[in-house]
């Protein structure tokens, strides 16, 4: 891990779909060894304005500068919500950014369909959840399947229209931004993410893991989270 900034700033971490903040735990016991304060975003899942709206009351909690990292759908949050002027750089994790005016579901049209997308079930509630069996098969198979499926025990129903809301503002444009790649991923597809990291001129590192490398691979994560963290506190002094 890089060497600890002078004046650490403070690193806000965004959950993906069928998550929730728990799933950056092993990340931010690693941010926390190195010295860096960090705030986890509880979203709802419910729609992207709601969990911009919760990552920005995150973000309002805050004093001086931010990393703001996001991993898979918290990628398309950090996209809306990183215009704060707190906000000096973005790290991406297996994740979507879209453009402006296109939705994480035309992100995702834009390649094969990756094989975790087909455990997705209808609750008939309007929302979708993810099977347990693709869990263990295409989420997180690079975990132990006792963990994979406790995951899916505990994960939080995504609004049914979710990944159609389209984004209305890009807070990668003149910001700089990290990108780690999961090379294994099932759940996101690992062209797509290459294509990203290359269109965001990203600073880019690529994990052989599964799409929960913030679990399988956490120091490997929280390395780059740091580096950006490093890289915010030298422009800042």
């Amino acid at each position: 891990m890089s060497d600890l900034p002078e004046k650490p700033v403070t690193v806000v971490l965004v959950h993906g779909a069928w998550g929730d903040a728990s799933g950056w735990r092993r990340v931010i016991a690693h941010l926390h060894a190195a010295g860096l304060p960090v705030v986890a975003v509880q979203n709802p899942t419910t729609s992207l304005a709601d969990d911009v709206a919760a990552t920005q009351l995150a973000l309002a909690s805050i004093e001086g500068p931010v990393v703001l990292a996001g991993h898979s759908w918290g990628g398309t949050v950090i996209t809306e919500a990183g215009n704060d002027p707190k906000v000096k750089a973005l790290v991406y994790v297996a994740a979507f950014a879209p453009e402006v005016g296109q939705s994480t579901g035309e992100q995702v049209a834009l390649h094969s369909t990756p094989p975790g997308l087909d455990g997705i079930i209808d609750d008939d509630n309007g929302h979708l959840m993810m099977s347990a069996e693709s869990w263990v098969k295409n989420v997180a198979q690079d975990l132990p399947e006792a963990e994979a499926r406790v995951l899916a025990a505990v994960q939080t129903p995504l609004g049914m229209q979710t990944f159609a809301d389209k984004v209305t503002q890009t807070a990668w444009l003149g910001r700089p931004v990290w990108f780690v790649i999961s090379g294994a991923d099932r759940a996101v597809s690992v062209d797509l993410q290459r294509e990203l990291a290359a269109s965001l001129k990203a600073h880019t590192t690529e994990l052989d893991s599964s799409h929960m490398s913030i679990l399988s691979q956490p120091q490997a994560v929280a390395a780059v989270i740091a580096d950006a963290a490093t890289y915010v506190a030298a422009q800042s002094a």
